[in-house]
């Protein structure tokens, strides 16, 4: 009789609880297309952050390290397009007064400044010369683009401590210290844009350049939660999520559909200021993969959701590329 009663009671509670997890099943499909919508949205039909709110055409500069070719030479070119004074920085002097010359000649209203520095010394003389340079500038966006990985992808022992050195010095240093010049006068002026350039690599830990990905790791998280500290202040700090693009670092010459120009890329980093895009999905706070391809990869990675398969397969990736770039320099002696 007991056993009869339980039955019963079961039986009339299975309504009320397959009535439950319909619910909730609906409200999870429900929450996917809404985030599937977001991405699609953002990505293809929403414009971003109208720069203007960052003082383009009111005399504003952009600050943008890196400068002297690759996406660097791209955010000067556009910004430069858009309004903005620019600052170019880097270590090549020659490369950067090109760069000015070519700003200067297509946009001849924009003034241009450029200054050297090697980010891998970590000279705190350079960077008190760095912030003098900058003392009296209205910035109103800062791209912090400079970067450096290891010549060829290699095992963490087998990497020579100089380019272990070199990356934590351009990746992490400059990035902070370029950082905490310019902050203040954005805060003081309570208006400004900060890019923080990343990588898919610090998303995804990545075999045989772990310290790169570490570093670009750790990009990713001071960018969310300096954002956090600044929005106070009505300055947008964002990290620009990044996978493969043309350029010097890539060592990638020929552009595909997954694989922009710098010029294609910068567009789309400009385009979508504030939002999301590709990285909607993923619910990082203050990061954005702007470029459609590289936003569909980061939107279908996080609903796979299994960092393993992705961690395996950038490892196989960068033993290709070792591989081929051994190979490269075989042939060449």
């Amino acid at each position: 009789m007991a056993t009869l009663n339980l039955i019963q009671a079961t039986a009339s509670e299975w309504p009320k609880t397959s009535a439950l997890l319909s619910v909730v099943g609906a409200m999870r499909i429900s929450l996917s297309l809404f985030r599937l919508a977001s991405v699609l949205l953002q990505t293809f039909v929403l414009p971003g952050t109208d720069l203007k709110k960052f003082g383009a055409r009111k005399g504003a500069w952009a600050v943008v390290t890196g400068a002297s070719d690759g996406i660097g030479k791209e955010f000067s070119l556009q910004l430069a397009k858009a309004g903005f004074n620019i600052f170019l920085v880097a270590r090549n002097k020659s490369k950067l007064e090109s760069v000015a010359s070519e700003i200067q000649n297509k946009y001849p209203a924009v003034s241009t400044r450029v200054h050297t520095i090697d980010f891998s010394l970590d000279d705190d003389a350079a960077y008190a010369t760095l912030a003098a340079a900058l003392q009296n500038l209205e910035i109103g966006v800062l791209v912090n683009n400079a970067g450096t990985t290891q010549s060829i992808p290699a095992y963490f022992s087998d990497v020579p401590p100089e380019e272990i050195k070199n990356t934590v010095s351009v990746n992490v240093n400059g990035t902070l210290r370029v950082t905490y010049i310019v902050l203040p006068g954005m805060t003081q002026r309570k208006r400004g844009l900060i890019l923080n350039i990343g990588s898919f690599a610090g998303a995804v830990p990545t075999a045989m350049i772990a310290t790169y990905a570490g570093t670009k790791g750790f990009v990713a998280t001071f960018s969310t939660a300096l954002a956090e500290e600044v929005k106070q202040h009505n300055i947008v700090v964002e990290h620009v999520n990044t996978y493969f693009v043309v350029s010097n670092m890539s060592k990638i010459q020929s552009a595909s559909t997954v694989v922009p120009t710098s010029a294609a890329y910068v567009r789309s980093v400009l385009a979508k200021v504030g939002l999301p895009c590709g990285a909607a999905q993923s619910g990082r706070p203050n990061t954005s993969t702007p470029y459609w391809t590289h936003a569909l990869i980061d939107y279908m990675m996080s609903v796979v959701g299994i960092p393993r398969l992705f961690i395996r397969q950038a490892h196989k990736i960068n033993l290709q590329r070792r591989k081929e770039r051994l190979g490269l320099q075989s042939k060449a002696k």
